[in-house]
């Protein structure tokens, strides 16, 4: 099953449409709000600024200073305020004539007793006097309690808003939309048909799980049909696959075909660092569907909150564990007559809780597989619809030499064909480029910059020419496609095995005949070049687990019989034993020993006689691969029939000079790829 790169259901909403504020759009409220504050900063830098301004033009006097000004017909008019004198200066004042060296004034200040309780008799007789002369204005104005009683809110106000700025914004954020109370709110997005562009046109490679899911959706569309004769969909639909099978892209395509409201989200989502909140959305969320019933639930990666409870060393009352309660009620809640299924998505099935799996819950678990070949050649036509590929590229082909891909792995595979191809300058992808991607997703880019010794490049093509020999005259095995020295990755070389089909049960006889091409690198090595390199330490580590299996698992030794030996691999923290106990005596580890000792002696022995056999064969393999570096399965084919190969070898390589003799070069074992497998075989 394939899946294309995720596309937001927000980005098929109308271009005009205003946004709401989070993350990727602006609050018209906090718009507001920031607005307010900047106008009120503004305005106290223009008092400010007004204030010293004043300041610049106002000459403060004493009172006796005042008295003599009042006296000699200096001063216009007078403000007394308590014991504040204010006022101006007469025109014809000196204060008021321009000098070259001075500025005039024109306002002054002074501060003295308050009138008519601590200023003397006489000046006050001298400013009446001046009155009724028509020589003086007197003015007494109300005290105004507005500048003084702004001047002790603003602080205030100021304080209040950044408050609200730096902490309340901080809670919305990490609480969702609203307010710091918005907390407990669901966050799953609504998904309507017109805001996704995925139908199961976009599903291929697994049939059996899309019709499971299409009876779910038939159901929602007619659920009279389904209950006429008294049965009942399943509440709850567990979708269970490795990365990248195509579990999200399978409830994408549900949203696209379902005439009913769509709520999708992550199990993440339900967890905060606050105890209740991710119970408290579980409520909203399952309240919200039943105020949109008909509807889907679709939780992805339910094993973020659904794991096994009572499990790990600080005991199970932790919010966690609260949100998997709120929705084991939830969902045991359903009316008869609530037309809700809930689908969770998850690749780790052994970590949830019992009670998560139980009928009346997740009752139908549908299993999302890694693709066959018919399925992956149906992924890669959805893939290639958009991109422009050659006349000639067969994609059954491309399809039976990708065993064990997912859709992602092809999604990802046709876009590096692509790459390459456009880096190459070509027209259209052709299938040099989809085998040179499939090669560098498994193993890595051509590293032909890496300069290797003659002596050590010869080493890697005697490897490589024995699993490529072994493997061909093998029947029990899958024939060689394709074999090269060219260093990718962590490899000096590969060998590369197409099967004719997939591969659902294994047999003794390949396992043997897979165990055989494996140790086939190391044995040309020692024959050719009468030592042994680092090389095998991949091949020998997979001929050993696959024999541990064969002994202890598939009871494929006449000595040990049908009986499981191996040990329990149960991860820590999952609420099952911490302490193992061995499940057999030590005379049954020796024997498992010289069982699996036993097997590996034979294959080792078989693998030497054919190699010897075939030795001309063996370096008449090897001569070509220094030659040409990468040798087909029509290249094989010529040489096992003894014929040439006739196309001139490939140009050495230019990238410097050649490493001296006694500078060490890093080794890398080369890996070979047996039958097709992805290192382990199907049981």
């Amino acid at each position: 099953m394939s899946e294309r790169p995720n596309e937001d259901h927000r980005d098929d909403e109308p271009k005009n449409r205003k946004p709401k504020g989070g993350r990727g759009g602006v609050d018209l409220q906090q718009s507001k709000w920031v607005i307010y504050l900047l106008a009120t900063l503004v305005l106290l830098a223009l008092l400010s600024l007004m204030k010293q301004g004043i300041s610049e033009r106002v000459k403060m006097l004493r009172f006796d200073e005042l008295r003599t000004a009042v006296e000699n017909g200096d001063i216009q008019s007078l403000r007394i305020r308590d014991g504040l004198y204010e006022g101006m200066f007469h025109p014809s004042s000196e204060e008021m004539q321009k000098r070259p060296d001075k500025p005039a004034y024109k306002r002054f200040r002074a501060e003295g007793p308050s009138w008519g309780h601590g200023t003397s008799t006489a000046f006050m007789d001298l400013v009446d006097t001046k009155v009724k002369e028509g020589k003086l204005e007197l003015e007494f104005p109300r005290p105004s309690l507005f500048w003084p009683i702004m001047m002790q809110l603003i602080p205030w106000v100021l304080f209040v808003g950044l408050i609200y700025f730096f902490f309340f914004r901080g809670l919305r954020g990490a609480g969702g939309p609203g307010s710091v109370l918005n907390f407990g709110k669901s966050k799953a997005r609504l998904i309507d048909k017109e805001k996704t562009t995925k139908t199961f046109k976009d599903v291929a490679g697994v049939d059996e799980a899309r019709e499971e899911v299409e009876e779910i959706i038939g159901f929602l569309r007619d659920p009279d049909k389904y209950q006429r004769l008294g049965g009942r969909i399943p509440r709850g639909v567990l979708l269970i696959g490795a990365p990248g099978t195509g579990k999200t892209l399978l409830a994408k395509a549900i949203a696209g075909e379902a005439d009913v409201p769509f709520y999708n989200i992550s199990g993440s989502d339900f967890v905060e660092m606050f105890v209740g909140v991710g119970a408290s959305r579980v409520r909203d969320l399952f309240r919200q569907a039943r105020d949109q019933s008909p509807c889907i639930i679709f939780l992805d990666e339910i094993d973020a909150v659904g794991r096994r409870r009572g499990t790990g060393m600080g005991g199970g009352n932790d919010e966690r564990e609260q949100t998997l309660n709120a929705i084991l009620v939830e969902m045991d809640g359903f009316e008869s007559d609530e037309k809700i299924i809930v689908m969770a998505a998850t690749n780790r099935p052994d970590v949830l809780d019992p009670a998560l799996l139980r009928p009346g819950r997740f009752d139908r678990h549908i299993y999302v597989d890694a693709p066959d070949i018919k399925g992956r050649e149906d992924i890669l036509k959805v893939h290639t619809q958009n991109k422009t590929i050659a006349s000639q590229v067969e994609l059954t082909i491309i399809a039976k030499f990708t065993p064990g891909f997912t859709g992602a792995d092809l999604e990802n595979l046709v876009n590096e064909a692509a790459l390459l191809a456009v880096k190459r300058d070509k027209e259209a992808i052709d299938m040099s480029d989809l085998e040179e991607a499939r090669d560098k997703v498994l193993w890595g880019r051509e590293k032909r910059s890496r300069v290797i010794p003659k002596s050590e490049l010869l080493i890697t093509a005697y490897h490589e020419s024995g699993h490529a020999l072994v493997g061909y005259l093998l029947e029990e095995t899958d024939k060689p496609h394709k074999v090269s020295i060219i260093p990718r990755g962590p490899s000096l070389g590969s060998t590369t095995f197409l099967p004719d089909r997939d591969i659902y049960n294994m047999t003794r006889k390949r396992l043997l005949g897979e165990i055989k091409v494996l140790l086939a690198g190391r044995i040309s090595e020692q024959i050719f070049c009468d030592d042994l390199s680092t090389g095998a330490k991949n091949d020998i580590e997979r001929a050993t687990k696959m024999v541990k299996r064969m002994v202890c698992e598939w009871g494929m030794s006449d000595a040990l019989g049908p009986i499981n030996y191996s040990d329990e691999e149960e991860q820590l923290f999952l609420g099952r034993e911490i302490a193992r106990s061995r499940s057999h005596s030590e005379e049954t580890s020796i024997l498992i020993d010289q069982e699996m000792r036993r097997i590996i002696d034979e294959c080792n022995a078989d693998a030497t006689r054919l190699i010897e056999e075939h030795h001309d064969t063996i370096q008449r393999i090897t001569d070509e691969l220094m030659d040409h570096e990468v040798l087909a399965a029509d290249d094989l084919e010529k040489i096992m029939n003894g014929h040439p190969i006739t196309r001139p070898p490939r140009h050495e390589r230019k990238a410097g000079a050649p490493a001296k003799s006694h500078e060490p070069v890093e080794q890398a074992e080369p890996q070979v790829e047996p039958a097709g497998s992805s290192g382990e075989p199907a049981s």
